[in-house]
């Protein structure tokens, strides 16, 4: 039996029936998004057309009509969709008999499980409400008759429309205004990792929008790729609800792989990538759109003020202004000069994104479109002329941003780098991150562009971030495969060998600074040689200093702060002492303080812990300068916690639980054994000095942290089942594994003792496992350093043997190996 037959069958037989003929129909592999979605409103159109005949029969009511209005109106159904109806009368019937054919239409729907959105109204009334209610009148836009006095609807559609057209200069800003509300309140599409499809900017509700604004006549959207986008949205909202079962438009994490699936796509990142080029299609059409709005109505509002002043009938001309050669601003925009010819310029789309940018203007999209189709690839390598715009272009701050889009979506950017290809749209599955990799990389141009006055090649920095991430579009270590592609754009691009190979060299570490300031103990001469060895320049130190922090704080707010500001910078101090010919200092065995022998002494009078809290108050010397010059004060870096006790073993794991029970996180973690003059009372006293911040709220009293500590040492405090049973509290989301902990042996990172790196989950009372496991193999802490980034943590510890000796290559990896195990 086909479909059709199904559907004759079900038309027959009630809402049953209907039920049997829907399952159906949305089970059936072989046809799926528009022609599914307009088979299954032709369905329930003539469903409701039954219904609506039969009871208007038993409520004998004339003169009305049912009319889809909204999604359904369009014919756009998707399987979990409500069903937007109105019900319209001529107002000749009772109220009664009104109430009886609602009833008979609406309860049988009810029954059935569907979503019902219903209204019941005259044409006047239906136009009342349309006026006051703007998501009304754009419902009533798509307003379509499914059964009924068609004249009926017909005079309302046109009624509708009229009014949306006269009002347009009234109600296109109320919309305007309704999806900036919206966007501020969902985000944008195209970078979030679980977007509403619907609601965030770039969905469903701003192609609907477009739609409008097309139907006031005032403006109208870029047809191109629209439709594709539209459809590509929309099938992946059938797919959802399928595979869920609900009306959601939320593609949440763990439901991508099987709506990729569902779609016929790889996996869940091919997914992502084609939901936001369709979003970025949407976006884009709704920039260009909404700035032609704008210009017409401000045209309008001051047309008669001109007329007045100017006599009847004389409409000025909008001045043309010269920015470049072949580029002058018209009306608010960036365009083309009438005498230029892209075909002989090929360096003009830089030109003209460079003076678009530079002047804070967007680019037309006539001149886009017209620079996209006439002119001439750059020759290889660039014209010098080409480079200079491509780097004023980098250079231009926030404007960069909409003027590369404008490039981007009419095919320019991976026609200037072909590269750029693979690294569009993709996802970057790691909460830490805000942008998808390409627009992190404009948005690591973009914070470049203010430390530009920080180095004495801001060209090769601003390159340098646009490229650091590039080889995240292929497998393996991106900074390996990025540093291959950074040496072929640069020298694509025109740079001489020198500058191409110090770009190379910042793509190959950017992450050099970061990872070194918050994972090593920055007073082992052994880190500091490290970086000098790569590194080797002061100039390249100078830029790679300035592309960490444009790359972190590009990443987003959990990337940087002045805690990890300080810590590079005090990196950088000493890698460039010791490029300026400076032997990196011994350390030297470190004295206690006053404050940390006050403690020790306390601690041995006393048998049992000392604690001491004191805030930081150091800067890194750039958050300073931000300071004087009257910008946000910084946050704190944290505070001190210094604990004194009797040496003993389980130290560190009973301090790092009592901080993970208080929701402390620890930034940073130093161990010494303080030994007290013979005056004082001989004896090995143990000094942690620790470095943390609250999780949220204030911080717990000393008293307090004390009191656990003690009870953690005598085993009277339970932290390990303290600690599962608040994870147990809060459990993960559904469908995220956590891949497993990784703990290596980092060889030849320090000269005095064994430095252990663990990768891993972040959970409260990482550190208090890791102690543990150390405890348990046998060996000492030096030091830890806590470096977290969303979800994910890197711990690194400074081991010793019980001598005070550095671990055998054999004994190091079998430590690495208990711990990794303890952590599984």
């Amino acid at each position: 039996m086909t479909s059709l037959e199904v559907t004759t069958d079900a038309e027959d037989s009630g809402p049953s029936g209907y039920a049997a003929a829907r399952l159906h129909l949305l089970t059936e592999k072989e046809r799926s998004g528009p022609p599914r979605r307009a088979a299954l409103a032709g369905l329930t159109d003539r469903w409701l057309a039954a219904l609506f005949g039969t009871a208007c029969q038993e409520a004998g009511v004339r003169g009305a009509a049912l009319v889809a209005v909204g999604g359904y109106g369009r014919g756009e159904l998707s399987p979990r969709s409500d069903l937007d109806l109105l019900l319209l009368h001529d107002g000749s019937a009772g109220s009664g008999a009104i109430a009886t054919l609602a009833d008979r239409i609406w309860y049988p729907v009810w029954d059935l499980g569907l979503a019902l959105d219903h209204s019941v109204r005259t044409p006047g009334e239906a136009r009342k409400t349309a006026g006051e209610d703007l998501k009304v009148q754009l419902g009533l836009l798509d307003a379509r008759p499914v059964a009924g006095d068609l004249g009926l609807v017909s005079a309302l559609r046109t009624t509708v429309l009229a009014d949306w057209r006269n009002q347009a200069t009234k109600r296109l800003p109320e919309l305007d205004e309704l999806c900036r509300e919206r966007a501020e309140r969902q985000g944008e599409l195209q970078f979030l990792l679980e977007p509403d499809l619907k609601e965030a900017r770039g969905g469903l509700r701003d192609a609907t929008a477009l739609r409008a604004v097309a139907a006031s006549w005032l403006a109208d959207a870029p047809r191109e790729g629209l439709a594709e986008a539209r459809r590509t949205l929309l099938d992946a909202r059938d797919a959802l609800h399928l595979v869920t079962g609900r009306a959601t438009d939320r593609l949440a994490l763990q439901e991508q792989d099987q709506v990729a699936a569902e779609l016929g796509l790889l996996d869940a990142d091919t997914l992502l990538r084609q939901v936001y080029e369709a979003a970025r299609t949407v976006s884009y059409a709704t920039d260009v759109t909404w700035r032609e709005v704008n210009r017409v109505l401000k045209a309008r509002s001051v047309r008669p003020r001109l007329r007045a002043m100017l006599g009847a009938g004389r409409r000025p001309e909008p001045e043309r202004t010269p920015l470049a050669e072949g580029v002058v601003e018209f009306d608010g925009e960036v365009v083309l000069a009438r005498t230029v010819k892209p075909e002989r310029d090929p360096v003009l789309p830089l030109r003209a994104a460079a003076a678009a940018a530079q002047n804070g203007l967007p680019l037309s999209l006539h001149a886009v479109r017209r620079l996209a189709a006439g002119t001439r690839p750059l020759p290889v390598p660039w014209p010098a002329e080409a480079r200079e715009e491509l780097v004023t272009l980098l250079g231009a701050g926030e404007s960069t941003v909409a003027v590369w889009e404008a490039l981007e979506a009419e095919g320019l950017i991976t026609r200037l780098l072909p590269d750029w290809e693979r690294v569009r749209c993709r996802p970057q599955r790691n909460a830490v991150h805000t942008w998808t990799v390409d627009r992190h990389l404009v948005e690591a141009a973009v914070k470049a562009s203010a430390l530009t006055r920080r180095v004495h090649r801001p060209d090769l920095l601003l390159v340098a971030a646009l490229l650091h991430d590039i080889g995240k579009g292929w497998p393996g270590d991106h900074s390996v495969a990025g540093e291959t592609i950074a040496k072929d754009v640069a020298t694509r691009i025109g740079f001489d060998r020198a500058d191409v190979a110090v770009i190379a060299t910042l793509v190959r570490h950017h992450l050099l600074l970061i990872e070194t300031a918050t994972r090593r103990d920055l007073d082992d001469p052994a880190t500091v040689a490290s970086v000098a060895a790569v590194v080797k320049s002061p100039g390249t130190l100078e830029l790679l200093h300035a592309l960490t922090e444009a790359d972190a704080l590009a990443t987003g707010p959990a990337a940087w702060s002045t805690w990890r500001g300080s810590l590079v910078t005090d990196l950088v101090k000493r890698v460039a002492g010791v490029l300026a010919g400076e032997a990196p200092e011994e350390p030297e065995p470190t004295a206690p303080s006053a404050e940390q022998e006050r403690l020790a002494v306390e601690a041995l009078r006393t048998g049992g812990p000392v604690l001491s809290l004191h805030a930081q108050a150091d800067q890194p010397q750039g958050e300073r300068e931000r300071e004087e010059e009257g910008e946000d004060e910084p946050e704190p870096v944290g505070v001190e916690l210094l604990i004194a006790l009797p040496d003993q073993p389980r130290v560190l794991p009973a301090a790092a639980g009592v901080l993970a029970l208080h929701r402390l996180t620890v930034r940073a973690a130093d161990l010494s054994a303080v030994e007290l003059p013979g005056e004082v009372g001989p004896g090995s006293v143990l000094v942690l000095n620790w470095r943390v911040a609250a999780a949220f709220g204030s911080l717990p009293q000393a008293a307090r942290l004390r009191a656990d500590l003690v009870r953690a040492l005598d085993g009277s405090l339970d932290i390990a089942s303290r600690l599962a049973e608040r994870e147990a509290a809060y459990p993960r989301r559904r469908g995220v594994q956590a891949p497993p902990p990784r703990v290596t042996v980092a060889s030849a990172a320090s000269r005095h003792a064994t430095v252990i790196e663990v990768r891993a989950q972040d959970a409260p009372g990482l550190l208090h496992r890791i102690g543990h496991a150390l405890e348990t193999a046998g060996v000492r802490v030096r030091s830890a350093h806590v470096s977290t980034l969303g979800a994910n943590a890197v711990d690194t510890v400074y081991v010793t043997a019980a001598d005070g000796s550095m671990l055998s290559d054999t004994r190091a990896a079998d430590v690495a190996r208990e711990v990794e195990q303890a952590l599984r």
